[in-house]
């Protein structure tokens, strides 16, 4: 028995050291040097396919001028990204770089000095947009360079609003009449993947936006006067259960994912004529059914002709925005790191590849959707973030789970604005 128990010892202590030893191996922004003397920099980022491409050419062109560097890079799906960084960093093992959207998800990290301020590096800022910069400035210090900016628009089938007689709708009165003709034509006016929640959180944005204007956002995430039950916001919930009651989206869009492609399917067949989405389907559509293209056009949100909102304001997410952890021992090279991942040449492909407007000037724009959605970027009133990016992350998350429980009619719009208004209070204090 003895002989039993000094075994399992044995075997426990053997254990403890291995495990130790993967700890020294695991990916770290403070321990950056292997064993044969080559400086290692791990890189964390959310994009597949194109974008992905990107990064690696920007790495490569970064690798070359450092011949003992070797950039580590993963690809996180967009689901698990954010709880992937937060654990990382909550254990002191985050990758010396890595992306995110800016806005209140990468503030908590700045306010738990967990990233690198960039305003006094060797960096070019006059090549960005201002606005795109903003997303990752706090208290007037720069901790995040942004690289892309995905506008949010409606998709739809050309062919099937030829078939029907219906003409691109300017106003919502217009829109409701498309959404009518499509229905009584069997055909799914609007296609909605809505299980990860985000893709629905675009029609509370431009809702609130159309109907209240760009400032009830800002005042009551700024808290200067607003709230997130204001009016604007209740009415926001009442069009979106609007268009529920009306069966204006597939059934069961609840439920359906969207990285798995299902609702895009719906476009590419014919079963529905129109998408609310980011940039990113124009690339999606080049990528799994490239001759729906010649079938797709673009419009943006219609302007609601009883609300306060600008028609040309837009709703639009910076990302990727490139910071870096503050205790990485390789800050020098980090630094140059992200500015070869936001520079000119990596923008340029970037476009190319993503067909999605980049944060960076001097691109050459040579694709008919790029160009349309930067036109609108720069003739944009005002652009509104994300507010599940925007906004602290529990109140983010909130804003996501109360807009998903409207569209399954399970809260009322004053249901969903007072529970916002109620956790806006709690973690703002007032």
């Amino acid at each position: 028995m003895r002989k039993l128990y000094m075994l399992l010892i044995s075997l426990f202590v053997l254990f403890l050291l291995a495990a130790c030893d993967e700890g020294d191996d695991a990916s770290s922004g403070g321990d950056n040097a292997s064993s044969d003397g080559e400086i290692v920099l791990d890189l964390w980022h959310f994009d597949p396919g194109a974008r992905m491409e990107v990064y690696q050419e920007a790495v490569d062109r970064f690798e070359e001028k450092h011949e003992n560097v070797k950039v580590n890079v993963l690809q996180i799906p967009n689901d698990d990204y954010k709880q992937r960084v937060v654990v990382a960093m909550s254990g002191g093992n985050p990758p010396d770089v890595f992306a995110s959207w800016g806005g209140g998800w990468l503030e908590e990290f700045v306010d738990s000095n967990k990233i690198k301020d960039l305003t006094n590096e060797d960096i070019d800022y006059d090549r960005f947009i201002d606005v795109a910069v903003k997303n990752s400035t706090f208290d007037d210090k720069v901790y995040g360079l942004p690289l892309g900016i995905a506008t949010y628009s409606f998709y739809y089938n050309k062919e099937i609003f030829a078939e029907h007689n219906l003409e691109v709708p300017e106003t919502y009165d217009e829109f409701l009449n498309v959404v009518d003709v499509l229905k009584e034509n069997d055909v799914y006016p609007l296609a909605l993947a809505n299980q990860p929640k985000w893709p629905g959180a675009f029609y509370l944005m431009y809702f609130a936006d159309r109907l209240g204007g760009e400032d009830v956002f800002q005042s009551a995430y700024r808290r200067t006067g607003g709230g997130f039950d204001d009016d604007a916001y209740v009415q926001a919930g009442e069009y979106i259960q609007d268009l529920v009651e009306r069966d204006a989206f597939n059934p069961g869009f609840n439920g359906i994912p969207y990285d798995s492609g299902q609702g895009r399917q719906l476009m590419y067949t014919g079963e529905a004529a129109m998408m609310l989405m980011t940039s990113g389907f124009v690339n999606n559509v080049r990528e799994e059914f490239p001759e729906f293209e010649e079938k797709m056009g673009v419009f943006g949100f219609p302007v609601i002709e009883e609300g306060n909102g600008d028609p040309s304001n837009i709703s639009a997410g910076v990302s990727p925005v490139w910071s870096i952890y503050e205790e990485t021992d390789q800050s020098e090279l980090a630094v140059e790191l992200i500015d070869e991942l936001t520079s000119v040449e990596t923008a340029q492909g970037y476009v190319d590849k993503s067909s999605t407007p980049v944060a960076v000037k001097g691109v050459e724009l040579k694709d008919e959707y790029v160009s349309i959605f930067t036109e609108w970027i720069n003739k944009a009133n005002s652009i509104q973030f994300p507010y599940d990016q925007t906004l602290p992350p529990e109140l983010g998350e909130l804003h996501k789970n109360t807009t998903f429980d409207l569209f399954g009619l399970e809260v009322t719009p004053e249901e969903a604005a007072e529970s916002m208004e109620a956790e806006a209070k709690k973690i703002f204090g007032e």
